[in-house]
C-alpha cells in the first residue's frame, strides 16, 4: 500500500512538470503563431492534444492520490477540525476543486479548438483556455512558498 502511494506521489509531482512544460509550449505557440497569423499545424495540434493527455493523466494521477489520503481521509472524518487547519483544508477541498476546474477548462479548451473554423480562432481559443487553467494551477499548486500549504518542487523519496 504505501510503496504504491509513494509511486503515485512521485509519479504526481514529476507530471505536473511535464504538464506545466506543455501548457508553456502551448500558449507559446498559440501566441506567436495568432500574432505572426500562421497556421494551426500538425505541431500545434500535437501539442493542443498532449497538453490535455497529460492532463487527464495528471487528474487519474490525483483522484488515486485523493481516495489514498491520509490527510483527506482526516478532513473528510473530522470536518470542523479540518476546516480550522489550512493545509488540511486545501488538500482536502480547496486543491481537489481548483485542479479538476484547471482540467475541465484544458478540455474545454482543447474541444473547442479543434472544431474551430479557422486557424486564427484555433490559436486564440487555446491561448485563453490554457491561460486561464494556468493561472488556475498557479494558485492550487502547494508550493513551497504558499501560505496554504506547502510541498517540495520535486519529491524526493
Amino acid at each position: 500500500m504505501f510503496s504504491n502511494l509513494v509511486f503515485y506521489l512521485f509519479s504526481h509531482s514529476l507530471l505536473r512538470w511535464l504538464l506545466f512544460i506543455a501548457l508553456v509550449a502551448s500558449l507559446i505557440r498559440a501566441w506567436t503563431s495568432y500574432r505572426k497569423k500562421r497556421p494551426f499545424s500538425y505541431i500545434d495540434n500535437s501539442i493542443r492534444h498532449w497538453t490535455a493527455t497529460l492532463a487527464h493523466m495528471q487528474l487519474v494521477f490525483g483522484i488515486i492520490l485523493y481516495s489514498q489520503s491520509p490527510i483527506v481521509k482526516y478532513f473528510w472524518q473530522h470536518k470542523k477540525e479540518g476546516f480550522v487547519d489550512v493545509p488540511t483544508t486545501f488538500f482536502g477541498l480547496v486543491h481537489m476543486l481548483l485542479m479538476l476546474m484547471a482540467i475541465v477548462l484544458i478540455t474545454i479548451g482543447s474541444s473547442l479548438a479543434k472544431r474551430k473554423p479557422t486557424d486564427a480562432d484555433k490559436h486564440r481559443t487555446v491561448l485563453l483556455w490554457y491561460t486561464i487553467a494556468l493561472c488556475v494551477i498557479f494558485v492550487a499548486i502547494p508550493w513551497p512558498f504558499s501560505p496554504l500549504a506547502q510541498r517540495p518542487y520535486i519529491r524526493q523519496f
